[in-house]
């Protein structure tokens, strides 16, 4: 926009004459603001000036954008770019680029000539914008008389009886540069010192008696020196002030003595990209198998959920030991699962269980699983880094709990990430340089949680596989380049396939009865694997041992010893070691010879000198045992409590059901009916989609169109009354053509209002409609519709 002649008088007339791309850019800048889709372009621009959404927009703004905006308040109107430029010391371009954005937000409106901002934007600033004071003759005016006559007399003035008439000859010797720069050479090397400690910012200090009555013949310190000829204005008994107008002085005329155009470049070390991303590779498929492990051990002993929420810690301190990980990887690794939807809490016994989800995400592709779990930790508003920490009331926040939520969590994650993703590939950003970095693209979020939430970030995407070696992973960018949902999970998938390491088909069976994957098994032969021995270490290879314990689990679970000798036959490199032979052997000669059925329970056994052992150990004493025959005993006990009890005294018993056949212990993996994925918090709204910007446009327009064609009187313009046969069949119309139209409603008032809406369905007299003002799919009674116009009709 250049010149006046027809200037906007009010954003919302800025607005209006913006074109239709350019309010959809505003709407994508800021989606806060279609929730719900305003009804007309003023109504746009009211919602633009309200201080939450305005503040919103500001957090989202770097620095150097923020400078600007600074810039924008402290000119004197009108305000240019050219007299931006000048007051900024920056190149035109990145200025150009700043206020782009700003336009684009509606945080500046106005021809080039006369840049606005809203007036919400000052108020938000506050007092004090780039760290500057009130203006001179604002910090004077609430002086008093004497004072400022003090103040003329010490910089040689002749003071009139027109307090208001003072001021403003005050005023303008610290506003001329000339008189202001004469001035300030005639101070000493210590008033100068006092001066400079102001200039950066804040432009208060604190003082005893700033009232005290000075005057520049007999000031005693550089303080009273300043205060008596105006350098420093006192605004209460212990505080004064700098004027903005010294301040740009001994700024050298810059808003900012430091103009920050471009985020500050953080130091590198550089990686070779191939390394990089095998390395990342590994971390991948390695989350990967730890949810699969985690959720299968809480599928056969699920842990409770605590009564405010949450996972006990001792439950979380089992799981470094179950996924060989510390504490913080552990939580990390149930939250992943948890935000993808794979864990939820049981509908009746309140533990953690996995939901049927999991079944489905176990059957997909490792690098579609890698995928999935990537985007729910990006997107969630989850952060896992808070579990451990105290709350406000000093108490643990657990994992999993309701305390984790923290709205700013994704766009932080994503901030972090872009940071990496904008440095060539293979070079790892130090952390300090990253804080840094992200300091200057949200200068107005800082703090000390967004830099714990950062560290937690680059620590993470370590641990899952998006970086490796402190350095982005080629196949983690497309999260970052623009796509959402399935999309983005489909692109990374194909991309990631080729880094993930091969699982094997193989282990190395020992003599010592251990078994050694040299790498990462496939999930079958892992799961079976984990039935027929113990895992002693994780790692790049873990060791797996075989014990009388181990094998016993499986033959409860069905398997038999020819089963278990063809598995380890099949798997194994080397041959199967002969004392694991006569291990699995052994162990199946004794399992099922003692049977165990419920009298309470009985036991039976055909070697009768197995029972005779088991009377004549003095443990069995508690167990309720009396002979009923040479081969049976009978137990006052329960029969699984007596199969355990058996058991700790070294025999080898199985249950027996009512026909006489062993039970095996199958049992179906337990799943939770809920499923419950974490969404990021309505604080953080991402970006609508182009449909939906185009059909709010469309509304805006239409809406405008609505309101100038009403007359003056209030009556309906375009949506006058119809028959109900015109009304039935406009609605019908809309219908088939998906189209968006106005419908004039009457209420059960009599009042006549417009509803920008959707029709989906007409049955039984009524219309069901998505209702573009409550944002959400409404019934009308078509009898109360009045008339019904196009969306675009003129």
């Amino acid at each position: 926009m250049t010149g006046n002649d027809s200037a906007p008088r009010s954003l919302a007339d800025d607005l209006r004459a913006r074109a239709d791309d350019e309010l959809a850019a505003l709407l994508r800048a800021r989606p806060d603001l279609l929730v719900p889709v305003p009804a007309d372009v003023s109504q746009l621009a009211s919602r633009a000036t309200t201080r939450a959404s305005a503040v919103r927009a500001l957090d989202r703004l770097d620095r150097f954008t923020l400078q600007v905006v600074d810039a924008l308040i402290i000119l004197p109107a009108p305000v240019s770019p050219a007299g931006l430029r000048a007051a900024l010391g920056a190149r035109a371009a990145v200025v150009d680029d700043a206020l782009g954005t700003l336009r684009t937000q509606a945080l500046v409106w106005g021809p080039d000539d006369d840049l606005r901002l809203p007036r919400i934007v000052h108020e938000i600033v506050g007092p004090h914008p780039a760290g500057l004071g009130p203006p001179a003759r604002q910090a004077l005016l609430a002086l008093s008389p004497s004072r400022l006559a003090s103040i003329m007399a010490g910089l040689g003035l002749t003071p009139a009886a027109d307090h208001a008439g003072n001021v403003d000859v005050v005023a303008a010797v610290l506003t001329d540069p000339s008189s202001l720069t004469a001035l300030l050479d005639e101070l000493t090397d210590d008033a100068r010192s006092a001066l400079a400690a102001l200039t950066p910012g804040p432009p208060t200090g604190r003082i005893d008696d700033a009232l005290r009555e000075v005057h520049r013949e007999t000031a005693r310190t550089p303080i009273d020196l300043l205060l008596a000829v105006g350098l420093l204005v006192p605004v209460d008994s212990t505080t004064v002030v700098l004027p903005r107008e010294v301040a740009l002085q001994l700024r050298g005329g810059r808003v900012h003595t430091e103009p920050q155009p471009a985020p500050p470049t953080p130091p590198v070390t550089e990686r070779a990209p191939d390394t990089v991303d095998r390395t990342a590779g590994a971390g991948a498929f390695d989350l990967t198998r730890k949810v699969e492990l985690l959720l299968d051990t809480w599928a056969a002993e699920p842990p409770p959920v605590l009564r405010t929420g949450g996972l006990g810690v001792r439950d979380l301190r089992r799981l470094p030991d179950l996924l060989d990980t510390d504490e913080a990887g552990a939580a990390l690794i149930a939250e992943a699962a948890y935000a993808a939807g794979l864990l939820a809490v049981g509908n009746a016994d309140e533990v953690w269980l996995p939901t049927p989800e999991f079944d489905a995400w176990r059957r997909e592709d490792p690098s579609r699983r890698w995928a999935v779990l990537a985007q729910a930790w990006l997107t969630t508003s989850r952060v896992a880094g808070l579990a451990g920490s105290r709350d406000e009331k000093d108490r643990p926040i657990p994992p999993l709990g309701r305390d984790l939520e923290r709205p700013a969590a994704p766009e932080v994650r994503r901030l972090a990430l872009e940071e990496l993703a904008g440095l060539p590939a293979g070079w790892a950003p130090d952390l300090v340089g990253v804080l840094a970095a992200l300091q200057w693209r949200r200068p107005r979020r800082a703090g000390r949680f967004r830099d714990d939430l950062v560290r937690w970030t680059l620590r993470e995407a370590e641990q899952l596989g998006l970086t490796g070696m402190g350095a982005l992973a080629s196949f983690a960018r497309p999260f970052l380049e623009g796509r959402s949902g399935e999309r983005a999970v489909t692109a990374a998938a194909d991309a990631v396939r080729s880094s993930l390491p091969q699982p094997l088909d193989h282990v190395l069976l020992q003599a010592d009865l251990t078994a050694i994957a040299p790498g990462p098994l496939r999930a079958d032969l892992e799961r079976e694997l984990s039935l027929l021995s113990d895992v002693e270490s994780r790692g790049g290879a873990s060791v797996h041992r075989f014990t009388a314990g181990s094998l016993r689990r499986a033959l409860d679970a069905g398997r038999t010893a020819a089963d278990v000798h063809a598995f380890l036959a099949t798997i194994s490199r080397t041959p199967v070691p002969q004392p694991l032979t006569y291990l699995v052997d052994d162990v199946a000669r004794t399992h099922g010879q003692l049977r165990v059925g419920a009298a309470s329970a009985f036991v039976r056994c055909d070697d009768e000198a197995v029972l005779a052992a088991i009377m004549a150990d003095p443990r069995s004493s508690s167990l309720g045992l009396r002979r009923l025959a040479p081969t049976v005993l009978a137990s006052s006990i329960a029969a699984n409590t007596l199969v355990e009890r058996l058991r700790l005294l070294g025999f080898s018993p199985v249950p027996e059901a009512a026909d006489g056949s062993i039970v095996i212990g199958h049992s179906e993996p337990r799943r939770s009916t809920t499923r419950f994925a974490p969404r990021p918090g309505l604080a953080e709204l991402t970006a609508p989609e182009e449909t939906l910007l185009g059909a709010a446009v469309r509304a805006l327009r239409a809406g405008d169109r609505s309101r100038a064609e009403r007359p003056a009187d209030g009556a309906r313009g375009h949506l006058g009354r119809t028959t109900a046969a015109t009304t039935l069949a406009d609605l019908r119309e809309a219908l088939e053509t998906g189209t968006t139209v106005w419908i004039g409603y009457v209420d059960q008032h009599g009042a006549t209002t417009e509803r920008l809406v959707d029709p989906a369905r007409i049955d039984g007299g009524w219309l069901s409609a998505f209702d573009h003002r409550s944002g959400e799919v409404r019934s009308f009674a078509v009898h109360r519709i009045s008339g019904v116009a196009p969306v675009d009709a003129a």
